[in-house]
């Protein structure tokens, strides 16, 4: 039976006295949305053992316990058996290394065969009660390592770290033409385009986005190229390399499709670097090219 995954701390001199919502905040890096749900739950907070109100004023000596892992498991999406390459797993989080062409949530048109569907069935399996909740969000036409919370309080740590420096992600691409500069920075702004839901393009009233690229090789034809994220836009490196001239092979949006690619576009993230939020763990993952996108260069 899976036990919900709960954070504890033995309160010493300096903390005697504090109310526990304090201890929670300042000690335990909890949110107040955290708290909430935590006060939710049966026996979410608890003082050696006994249910404890916010309020409630520690003691030293005293253990001071919070659930923070999910109280339900999903119940309204179909967990459905399929294939996951998992590269680590610990009680907060998981990541996986997604193939490309697999969408990551279900859809109105795409109800089964994601990779939330094939998750919730590994958490079935395994007796973990959790959520879906991904931190680092791929196309489905893109591949590589993905992020995915175990429980809520992990995804808010985890999504306040994504888009600063502690959040490291690295992308190889494959794009057409060659890179004029083998170390450049791409800073323009990206936004809408008019009368689309999908589409996006540099443009000046669009949202501030950078993309760091260098250019690992190139067969005269293509550039393989390394690229590292500051900011976290919609379709960012697509339309940067577009921008610059070199679209993604295979990007249908902002490029053209090719025959060597199945359902997907030359994009893959290799490289995730972070410090664990609650461990103080520096976890640092890698993940090889396909051979599909390998390919691509021969």
């Amino acid at each position: 039976m899976n036990t919900a995954r709960r954070l504890r701390l033995n309160i010493d001199d300096q903390l005697e006295g504090s109310q526990v919502q304090t201890v929670l905040r300042k000690e335990l890096g909890l949110s107040g949305s955290a708290i909430r749900r935590a006060k939710q739950i049966k026996d979410g907070i608890t003082l050696d053992g006994v249910l404890a109100y916010t309020t409630a004023r520690v003691q030293r000596g005293q253990e001071l316990s919070v659930q923070i892992g999910d109280a339900r498991a999903s119940d309204s999406i179909l967990a459905e058996e399929g294939p996951l390459s998992i590269i680590y797993e610990d009680e907060d989080f998981i990541v996986l290394d997604k193939p490309a062409p697999l969408p990551v949530h279900p859809s109105m048109g795409h109800p089964t065969q994601t990779l939330c569907n094939y998750l919730l069935y590994y958490y079935q399996q395994n007796n973990i009660t959790a959520l879906f909740h991904p931190v680092n969000r791929l196309d489905r036409g893109t591949s590589g390592l993905m992020v995915v919370a175990k429980h809520a309080h992990a995804h808010e740590t985890l999504g306040q770290l994504l888009h600063t420096g502690q959040f490291h992600r690295e992308y190889m691409a494959v794009c057409e033409g060659i890179v004029t500069n083998e170390n450049g920075v791409i800073d323009a702004p990206i936004g809408r385009v008019p009368d689309t839901l999908l589409l996006r393009e540099v443009r000046t009233d669009g949202a501030y986005a950078r993309t760091n690229y260098k250019m690992v090789e190139n067969n005269g034809k293509r550039s393989l190229v390394s690229l590292h994220l500051e900011t976290g836009r919609t379709h960012q490196i697509r339309v940067h390399m577009k921008h610059i001239g070199c679209p993604l092979v295979g990007d249908f949006l902002y490029g053209k499709e090719d025959s060597m690619l199945k359902d997907r576009f030359a994009l893959h993230c290799t490289n995730l670097a972070f410090e664990h939020p609650l461990t103080g763990e520096k976890i640092v993952l890698q993940s090889s090219l396909p051979q599909d996108l390998v390919a691509l260069m021969k």
